[in-house]
């Protein structure tokens, strides 16, 4: 004789959970994978950053160089679970224009170590900064529509892009024969 399972929504429950988990998760994974490819575009222009940035006159409150690695891999993790916690509220087909702002913000951003550090272009990596900030306030208005926490995630990545603006302006106008 076999005995029924007097509740079995429970075992679809269970199923159904362990599937949404499933799905969150690589649902990450993805925006992990494509906010720090990302960074890996711009970062394929910083090969010789490191001796570019050495010669360059900075203004005294330029942070080391050092610490750019570290902040922005912090800056990249939050941006990423930003756009997954909206993507988890709304997904594509509901939040097109919201997801398609963070990821121009993205491009755009990679787009900065191209022109600064590769194509040596000052005047044109403060325009794109600029560009950039612009776009970041759009996210993270456009998110906190969606998700306040993940509008909230985006606010040190724009501080530090607040921080970059300025640093590119001063690098900019203090390099004008290694920044044209």
């Amino acid at each position: 004789m076999q005995i029924r399972n007097p509740v079995p929504f429970l075992r679809r429950s269970r199923s159904a959970s362990r599937n949404r988990f499933a799905a969150e998760a690589r649902g990450l994974a993805g925006w992990l994978l494509l906010t720090f490819a990302a960074a890996a575009a711009g970062g394929l222009a910083t090969a010789n950053a490191p001796q570019f940035y050495a010669q360059l006159l900075k203004p005294d409150w330029a942070p080391p160089a050092r610490l750019f690695g570290p902040v922005w891999s912090m800056l990249y993790f939050l941006m990423a679970v930003a756009a997954w916690q909206v993507w988890r509220v709304r997904g594509f087909a509901s939040a097109p224009k919201t997801l398609a702002l963070f990821i121009a913000q993205l491009a755009v951003n990679a787009l900065w170590s191209w022109l600064f550090f590769a194509w040596r272009l000052g005047a044109w990596a403060f325009v794109d900064v600029v560009a950039l900030w612009l776009l970041i306030a759009a996210t993270i208005a456009a998110f906190r529509r969606v998700r306040p926490f993940a509008a909230a995630l985006l606010l040190p990545y724009l501080a530090w892009v607040s921080f970059a603006t300025a640093l590119t302006w001063a690098t900019w106008q203090r390099n004008p024969q290694l920044l044209g």
